[in-house]
């Protein structure tokens, strides 16, 4: 739901959001309280003001949520998404800030595409937009990008996302540049010499298909690459989209060690399995693929102990004839911004019951602003007023055609789950409502 003229009057006056379970985590409340709005910020009451009330009664009051992987596709893939599209999508699914990749036309590796991409969000986005850069020029992994110059144009990462740095030596400049900066270093984690041309997770399901098979081990020996390195440079290192029992096991491991290493899940590696693509439908092909049961119990165990600390949704449009051929030659990703929020809640705390409620949303919130160190992912008093009302008992079902998404290259169409985001509040104004 767009902005009108009633919530714009509205939300000038302060605002205080009632009854509702305000969820916290970074300041550890759980609890049923009023939150208050003023001038686009956490307040304290203001019992003598005019007030705009919001009556949040069986309604979750958390952060505004935080996807810090989102391909946002501008400049120069607009034929896919734009600014604008993400970020009605991102406000639909709860979203009150999304982090940008920077695998863009031309890659996000300098300071005046960065410039570009700043100033079109603050005339078009509908949320927050934080922009990483790339750690090498073109993201071709050759020659480190200018990062000095990134840090100036207010990059709040470097990755080069959808692709991998496969020279070790480069990667470990790069961290200690990084470092300099104080810019943690995100990672794609793909071997390419044993991934080849695969297109789907090895296993059963890639024989009986009869399609090239991309394994495990062509991201665990990335993973372990970046546990190493991190542990040499004394340098934060996360690793993007994990879908391996493997590099689950080798980031608890290294975590336990003090190592300055993190990983991060989308909803589809825990959704969905390798046997998805029996039909040979490209919108289950993606990069990591899809993976075997024993993967996502491996997963949903990490996410439990706290090995992987930050959920996403790697949200990768795609224009519809792109991904209507054959499925080699498909592009790999797919949307999930509007759907991401609801699997997980819906699998880790309605089905799976593997974390609760207030760990769901640290995922989201807490943990996303400590490792991007972003100003947001908190009801503290003077905080940008970023909020997500929750409600956690709605039952709904997905419908791709009804999207904000300018793209509907999704697995999820037609998809029931219980939960869901049903207002999004940034700097105290509803830019999407439910109603």
């Amino acid at each position: 739901m767009k902005r009108d003229r009633r919530h714009a009057e509205e939300e000038m006056k302060p605002t205080r959001i009632t009854n509702g379970r305000l969820i916290d985590p970074a300041n550890n409340r759980d609890e049923i309280a009023d939150l208050w709005i003023a001038n686009g910020k956490i307040t304290t009451p203001q019992p003598d003001a005019e007030i705009h009330t919001i009556d949040a009664t069986g309604l979750v009051v958390a952060p505004g949520l935080i996807d810090i992987h989102v391909h946002l596709r501008e400049p120069g893939q607009s034929h896919k998404e734009t600014i604008a599209t993400a970020t009605r999508a991102a406000a639909a699914g709860g979203f009150t800030s999304v982090v940008a990749m920077p695998n863009t036309s031309p890659s996000a590796d300098s300071a005046a595409t960065i410039t570009w991409i700043k100033e079109k969000a603050a005339r078009e986005a509908c949320v927050n937009v934080f922009c990483t850069g790339a750690l090498t020029k073109g993201i071709k992994g050759e020659e480190l990008a200018p990062f000095g110059a990134l840090f100036n144009a207010g990059v709040v990462a470097l990755t080069d996302d959808g692709h991998c740095i496969q020279n070790h030596e480069l990667m470990r400049r790069a961290v200690e540049y990084a470092r300099m900066f104080g810019l943690p270093v995100m990672d794609h984690c793909q071997d390419y010499a044993v991934v080849g041309d695969g297109i789907m997770h090895e296993g059963e399901w890639s024989l009986r298909l009869g399609l090239p098979g991309w394994p495990r081990t062509g991201e665990e020996l990335i993973v372990a690459r970046n546990i190493m390195l991190a542990e040499l440079c004394d340098s934060p290192i996360h690793c993007q989209h994990i879908s391996s029992s493997g590099s689950v096991r080798l980031l608890r491991e290294a975590r336990a060690r003090g190592i300055k290493i993190s990983g991060e899940v989308c909803p589809h590696h825990i959704a969905l399995t390798d046997a998805s693509l029996a039909a040979f439908d490209s919108n289950f092909k993606m990069n990591p693929p899809l993976r075997a049961q024993e993967d996502i119990e491996a997963i949903i165990e990490g996410i439990a102990d706290g090995t992987l600390t930050i959920l996403c949704s790697d949200h990768a449009p795609h224009a519809a004839y792109e991904k209507e051929v054959e499925i080699d030659h498909a592009p790999f990703g797919i949307t999930g911004l509007e759907t991401e929020f609801a699997t997980f809640h819906d699998i880790l705390v309605h089905k799976r019951k593997a974390i609760p409620l207030p760990r769901l949303i640290a995922l989201y919130t807490s943990e996303p602003a400590k490792l991007l160190n972003l100003d947001r992912g908190t009801l503290s008093v003077g905080a940008p007023a970023d909020i997500t009302l929750i409600d956690p008992t709605l039952e709904w079902t997905f419908d791709k055609n009804a999207s904000a998404s300018l793209s509907k290259n999704t697995p999820f169409h037609g998809h029931t789950w219980r939960g869901r985001a049903i207002r999004t509040v940034v700097a105290g104004e509803t830019v999407w409502s439910l109603a």
